[in-house]
């Protein structure tokens, strides 16, 4: 079918913070009881087209922090030559390193990223690599029983969410920190976004997982908002999922594809 394009009605909802009566949540409902459904390695076409195994993973992840990168840090020490098939690139010249300079604004420090090696993330394991291909880190994750969350970047384990903040000031003076969760579409990118040769998060090839993404991404939800918000979420999230009718829901789980 294809890339639903934006854009297209949705439905959000608003609710205080339970831990916090001066932050608001508003959440996409289209997006979060969508089917959308990771699918790499079935059917992931990756953002270009000459590299059509990589996932998103062709590009370097920046780290939100040095809190980030230090997590990354302690899982990359416990991975061994047989889950990363870059593991000695990484341990000889280093895994992380500053942006490029050119991309930075001027008068900004540039952020450190994970290095890039022929062509795509040092994470990355290709293609007939014997300990499977795929992220390094998830993998970790998985085999140790743990939430992938806690050995990716965060960019990547919130990738296809959204988390953004914005102060909002009342007619009354008052004003409150509005945190939005969504879909992390195109624009997400910046203007690069929209320079991807195939994108996941509106394509009907993608929409078809067997479980909401408020239900399949519980872990990074909690991880974003916390447990009272998230419990409030799931509520209203499935209330909203058993109404009848389609209109608010996402485009690409009802197929509608630009012809």
């Amino acid at each position: 079918m294809g890339e639903v394009l934006l854009p297209f009605p949705r439905a959000f909802v608003e609710f205080v913070d339970p831990d916090n009566d001066g932050q608001v949540y508003r959440c996409d409902l289209t997006w979060l009881t969508s089917r959308w459904t990771c699918i790499f390695g079935q059917g992931c076409r990756g953002i270009y087209a000459d590299r059509p195994d990589d996932g998103c993973c062709t590009l370097g992840a920046h780290f939100t922090d040095t809190d980030d990168e230090e997590r990354v840090g302690r899982a990359v020490e416990q991975l061994t030559s047989s889950q990363w098939q870059y593991r000695r690139a990484g341990r000889a010249r280093g895994w992380a390193v500053p942006e490029d300079p050119s991309t930075v604004t001027e008068g900004t420090e540039p952020a450190r990223q994970t290095r890039v090696v022929d062509g795509a993330c040092i994470f990355l394991n290709r293609r007939g690599f014997r300990g499977g291909d795929g992220c390094a880190l998830h993998q970790l994750a998985v085999t140790q029983g743990r939430e992938p969350l806690e050995t990716k970047p965060d960019v990547c384990w919130q990738l296809p969410l959204r988390r953004q903040f914005r102060k909002v000031d009342r007619a009354d003076e008052t004003s409150y920190l509005e945190v939005s969760i969504g879909e992390y579409g195109r624009e997400g990118w910046g203007p690069g976004g929209h320079d991807l040769d195939w994108y996941c998060s509106s394509n009907t090839e993608a929409h078809h997982g067997s479980q909401p993404v408020y239900q399949s991404n519980r872990a990074e939800l909690v991880a974003l908002m916390g447990g009272p918000a998230y419990a409030l979420l799931a509520e209203i999230c499935a209330e909203f999922d058993a109404r009848p009718g389609g209109a608010m829901r996402h485009a690409a789980d009802r197929g509608l594809a630009p012809s």
